[in-house]
């Protein structure tokens, strides 16, 4: 299996910070799509991917190439930052939680783009930590089932059974916006 980061992350481990350089370009916008959609607010997000890149400067040397791709232990890295920081979050207690807005009612008015992506969005943040990641992996990262599953540390069988349960959680949430659709389906 070839590595196209794997001659920059031999360099970076012995301190090249211009190797360093070039694998925190190319793999930021990726991370950052990750912790934004797990973690909500960008600044939150911007850490959780600089501590990731913490983690490449002084782990680099120590990465071995050909157990798995660099960009996959970037990804699951950046998932472990993601838990870590979601379990640190205070939560609210149960008297506050009655008192939010219901965010699953919509306007009888036709939904814009802007509208539906936050209501996908609301409905992504409701899934399990893990379903949400599975379904990011693979539906906004492009990531395969297999990289998926080697990014989570699963079996292939196991992340497909988080994507099918998130799927139909997600479906169940969203099924009120089957009616603005536009096209009349």
């Amino acid at each position: 299996m070839h590595d196209p980061d794997a001659e920059d992350v031999a360099k970076a481990g012995r301190g090249d910070r211009g190797a360093a350089a070039r694998l925190i370009a190319r793999h930021t916008p990726k991370l950052l799509t990750v912790a934004r959609r797990m973690l909500g607010p960008r600044t939150e997000a911007e850490d959780a991917v600089q501590e990731v890149f913490l983690k490449l400067w002084t782990h680099a040397a120590r990465w071995q190439p050909g157990k798995a791709k660099f960009e996959t232990w970037l990804y699951r890295v950046t998932l472990n930052q993601c838990y870590d920081r979601l379990r640190r979050r205070p939560t609210a207690p149960l008297e506050e939680a009655a008192d939010m807005a219901d965010l699953g009612a919509l306007p009888d008015a036709k939904l814009d783009e802007g509208a539906l992506g936050r209501e996908i969005a609301r409905a992504l943040d409701t899934l399990p930590e893990r379903q949400k990641a599975a379904i990011l992996l693979c539906h906004f990262q492009d990531c395969g089932n297999i990289e998926a599953a080697e990014i989570m540390g699963l079996s292939v069988e196991a992340l497909e059974s988080l994507l099918a349960r998130g799927r139909r959680a997600l479906r169940s949430q969203l099924a009120h916006l089957k009616d603005f659709s536009g096209d009349g389906s």
